[in-house]
């Protein structure tokens, strides 16, 4: 970014109409600059995020805690929902009333979701999720673990996981809107959402965004393309 010879002005611009959600086409557009130019700025940001949401990511969550695993991208035949061919299986804890953190799973085995889960979730805390056998393990854990059978309701009073599924929603309905993300991007993308979602004020998100990119600008860390973001990538 401090070698971009975008004006200070149109990188504000851009950040901008990143934090509005418009598609880097639309952004170029309206900022008047090339369409690759956009997307190659949208990437950078993505990146900043992921960087900053990486090194927040040791703090661990308390309280109650809601766990659920979702599926992206893939094609609509076939075999849909957990082992579903071709889209990317990702893990989520949300905190309630608090942050959500995401991570990307080769599949949804206890040896992979439990270390997870111990890793983020402090000790004693309550634990929701849903009846998938890669929970099992909770039940004879160090968390006290209640489980909501979908297939007969979807709550039963605080017995839930519709914040985590809300996040879902939230982030499946924003990369529509993109028509296709790169599956090598995705996880960019996917860190993207929850970051949106642990700050939803977009005018608090565009201040955040612009102190990052401040402190990219004078170069206080490490340059964004020199980033390792290979385990945030799918496959």
């Amino acid at each position: 970014m401090r070698k971009s010879r975008l004006s200070h002005y149109k990188q504000d611009r851009l950040t901008e109409h990143f934090v509005s959600g418009s598609t880097a086409r639309t952004a170029a557009s309206l900022c008047g600059v090339n369409r690759k130019t956009a997307a190659f700025y949208f990437l950078r940001l993505r990146e900043i995020i992921a960087y900053e949401l990486e090194a927040e990511s040791q703090a661990m969550f308390g309280g109650e805690i809601e766990v659920d695993e979702s599926y992206f991208g893939g094609k609509r035949k076939g075999k849909r929902g957990r082992g579903a061919a071709g889209k990317i299986p990702v893990f989520g804890i949300l905190k309630r009333g608090g942050k959500v953190y995401t991570k990307i799973i080769p599949d949804a085995k206890s040896a992979t979701l439990i270390p997870i889960i111990e890793r983020k979730v402090v000790p004693d805390s309550i634990v929701y999720s849903d009846c998938w056998r890669g929970y099992n393990v909770l039940d004879v854990s160090d968390f006290h673990h209640f489980r909501i059978n979908h297939s007969k309701l979807f709550a039963d009073r605080h017995n839930h996981i519709n914040g985590i599924e809300n996040f879902w929603n939230q982030a499946k309905r924003h990369m529509r809107r993109f028509n296709g993300v790169p599956k090598a991007q995705f996880g960019l993308y996917l860190k993207e959402c929850e970051w949106r979602f642990n700050n939803s004020d977009p005018s608090a998100q565009l201040l955040q965004l612009r102190q990052w990119v401040k402190r990219y600008l004078k170069g206080c860390v490490s340059k964004v393309v020199e980033i390792d973001f290979r385990h945030l990538r799918a496959g």
